[in-house]
């Protein structure tokens, strides 16, 4: 499975098998010792062949693949001819573009809903289907560095590399980057601070691309993590450039993949002109106009259905657990806890009276007067219950992976205790990590010592100049934000090493809060008179969190990335240049589409704004963590929405507590997971979840009618899905940019108040 997601997460005890499974390997050939048993030959007489059913394809496995030791590099083809050039411009600059796919989907997908899948699987597959073809057209016209002939694997992974790193930046354009216009602590619009916001990723960027290397010592040669998803991609790799039978299953892919992106671009785009007809389907709104007046009252908590591809994909990748514990904290907030709040006095709609007598009403303000008083609306309160369920949530979960940790900082651990020892005189501490990791790379292949400590050092100097002189920051928060960012790429690397999950919302909060304690109390002359709030801390707070949240991700993305090139046997320095071409390109990439977005919807940096195609839940999240951490005069939370916060909060520790000591894993798919119903709790759109049920149900059945076919194209279809709805957002907002969208051009039938 390919999904990053800020928020959202599938079940951690499925993510190595799903991930292995939709990849083409399936776990279930492999005997305990990873030797591939006997299998149906039906009558084939072949000595060095297995075949297993790939849907419509027969999908052939040689002897040469087989046995596997998890961490080794994967055995090639016994014809594996290496191709001349691993590292081609051909490929960096498909993978860039690929990449930009994938920002662009992501920043769409991300203000919607807060979760943003990754590029590696897409990135392997959309090489290799674009690659290959053009190896065969352009043959030896080209010099071999440009292009030639023979594509490879090792190609392939420069190319998901590039694809990588290209699309991995923009999750801090959908958290931190817009709760800052919110809360002005930036210009008045994006277009004025493009120069900040470049020269701010630049930093991120490079900063945490220099930690990968050291990592990918540590982590994918000495510990041998699993890295599953990164794993997923190198035998995806492998069995793509596998002859005959990896073609046959390439092209099966892009059929998925091409007939699963068209549908949803080509929906996505004519609902621009059409919305209450093509994309939301208001039927509670329908039967009000059609005499049913109190139908608009369920209308009015956002019920109501769209036809979202996105969505649908979403759920195939997520699964059911997370897809159904995400709808059922829609429900449980947004059907049972927010109308029961308006219902007892302890929230407020706002009615609007258009003169047709249907009984409009908003719940959705989030600028109250009184932050603390019963007139605010549910969304107010609502927002600080699912943002502190998500914050325990996440460090719940993170504490119950302390043997992990503990395992990750053991060797560390005995090489400290072991130099202390040597100090006292004492004999040191013999461990099974004393002896160097062994790379099969030579040393011609590897980065240099200066490249990436050149790296480290400039990007350090540059973090100091830029949040100091673009920002305003001082020195030492810059440093400890530089700290924290090198303290949560190591977290965020060992967590995805071992569960495929990247933590990075929980080292985003973690960031606020220790920055929300350093800063309490502090710039007291620098009170916003209009909404009480403490303008440099929030600033020091977020762009603090942004950095050492960023940081993480890159170092953990860019790591993953070396484990697959290690798998594959691949050069890490040809991967070093194409994450540092595909992080240069990330950077512009990020702050234009960001700029484009927020053109096209200005509700999106609007805290104003009671309606907005984007619901923005994790702006929400790290908006409302930065006021309660810098508040001085107490946190702006009302009464009843903080009692059931605490509430809430203690029963989700205890239920991820319970997961993961006492249900047995075969039963932990059917424990809730608190963090996705958290979310739900801060986005006030209920049509995501609904459409992400369908999705995961649907794929439910698929899986279990025909698993191996299911295996071969769930991917590319929720890839195709993703993809389409969201470059097909891009599209709408140039439209609606260029004001030939269809505000003008198009029809609101079906939408209340004539607006979807």
């Amino acid at each position: 499975m390919s999904l990053v997601q800020t928020e959202l997460t599938r079940d951690p005890g499925q993510t190595v098998q799903h991930a292995l499974e939709l990849a083409g390997q399936n776990p279930h050939l492999l005997d305990k010792q990873g030797a591939h048993p006997d299998a149906t030959r039906d009558g084939r007489d072949e000595k060095d062949e297995k075949f297993v059913s790939d849907g419509d394809v027969e999908v052939e496995v040689t002897d040469a693949l087989v046995p596997y030791v998890p961490g080794d590099p994967i055995p090639a083809e016994p014809d594996y001819v290496e191709e001349d050039y691993q590292m081609t411009v051909r490929s960096v600059f498909v993978g860039c573009c690929i990449g930009a796919v994938v920002q662009a989907s992501n920043l769409y997908l991300g203000l919607k809903t807060g979760f943003t899948f990754g590029p590696q699987l897409l990135g392997a597959i959309g090489g290799y289907l674009v690659l290959k073809p053009l190896a065969r057209i352009t043959g030896d016209a080209l010099p071999g560095w440009i292009g030639g002939k023979r594509f490879g694997p090792k190609e392939n992974v420069t190319c998901q590399t590039a694809a990588t790193a290209t699309g991995g930046l923009g999750i801090l354009f959908v958290s931190g980057f817009p709760a800052m216009y919110q809360l002005d602590l930036l210009s008045a619009s994006p277009k004025d601070d493009v120069g900040k916001l470049i020269l701010f990723m630049l930093t991120v960027a490079f900063f945490g691309m220099s930690f990968a290397i050291p990592m990918r010592n540590y982590f994918v040669l000495r510990l041998k993590l699993t890295f599953p998803t990164p794993t997923a991609t190198a035998f995806t790799i492998r069995a793509l450039h596998a002859g005959r039978t990896g073609a046959a299953a390439a092209r099966q892919k892009g059929r998925w993949l091409f007939w699963s992106f068209v549908p949803s671009f080509i929906q996505k785009v004519a609902s621009t002109y059409a919305p209450g007809i093509l994309y939301d389907i208001h039927i509670f709104y329908d039967i009000a106009t059609w005499g049913g007046r109190t139908a608009q009252y369920v209308d009015n908590w956002g019920w109501y259905f769209e036809i979202t591809p996105a969505f649908f994909g979403a759920g195939i990748l997520s699964g059911m657990n997370a897809s159904w514990s995400f709808y059922g904290g829609s429900i449980l907030a947004w059907a049972i806890i927010g109308p029961a709040m308006v219902a007892t006095g302890r929230a407020v709609g706002k009615p609007i009276d258009d003169g047709s007598g249907i009984p409009y009403i908003s719940y959705y303000s989030m600028s109250p007067k009184d932050p603390t008083s019963t007139n605010t609306s549910p969304r107010y309160n609502l927002i600080w219950i699912g943002v502190l369920v998500m914050l325990v949530s996440s460090f719940v979960e993170l504490a119950c992976q302390w043997r992990l940790l503990y395992a990750g900082m053991r060797p560390l651990v005995l090489r400290g205790r072991n130099a202390v020892r040597a100090r006292r005189g004492k004999p040191a501490i013999v461990s099974e990590f004393d002896e160097p990791a062994y790379d099969p790379m030579p040393k011609s292949a590897m980065v240099p010592w200066w490249g990436w400590v050149g790296m480290f050092v400039v990007s350090i100097a540059l973090t100091l100049i830029i949040l100091g002189v673009s920002f305003g920051v001082n020195v030492g928060y810059s440093i400890l934000a530089i700290v924290l960012g090198f303290l949560f790429s190591f977290i965020g690397v060992m967590s995805a090493g071992q569960t495929d999950i990247n933590p990075v919302s929980t080292c985003a909060k973690a960031s606020q809060l220790v920055l929300g304690g350093v800063t309490h109390g502090k710039y007291a002359d620098d009170i916003n008179p209009v909404n009480g709030h403490n303008n440099h801390a929030l600033r020091v707070n977020l762009l603090a969190g942004l950095h050492s949240a960023g940081t993480a991700a890159q170092t953990t993305d860019m790591t993953g990335d070396l484990k697959t090139g290690h798998l594959v046997g691949a050069k890490p320095v040809n991967q070093f240049i194409a994450q540092g071409i595909g992080a240069l390109c990330s950077v512009f990439l990020s702050v234009a589409f960001f700029i484009l977005f927020t053109s096209a919807a200005p509700c999106i940096i609007d805290i104003n704004a009671e309606t907005c195609t984007y619901g923005a839940p994790s702006v929400a999240a790290w908006r409302s963590v930065a006021i309660a951490v810098t508040a001085t005069n107490g946190v702006p939370v009302p009464i009843t929405a903080g009692i059931l916060a605490i509430v809430f909060s203690v029963v989700a520790a205890l239920i991820i507590i319970a997961r993961q000591t006492i249900v047995p894993m075969k039963y932990r798919g059917y424990v809730p997971n608190p963090s996705a119903a958290g979310l739900a709790f801060v986005l006030p759109q209920t049509q995501y979840g609904l459409a992400m049920v369908i999705g995961a149900t649907g794929a439910h059945f698929w899986r279990k009618r025909n698993p191996t076919h299911f295996e071969g194209c769930a991917f590319a279809l929720a890839a195709g899905m993703l993809a389409g709805e969201g470059i097909g957002g891009v599209v709408q907002a140039v439209l609606q940019v260029a004001g030939v969208a269809g505000e003008g051009f198009g029809t609101v039938a079906g939408c209340p108040q004539g607006g979807c």
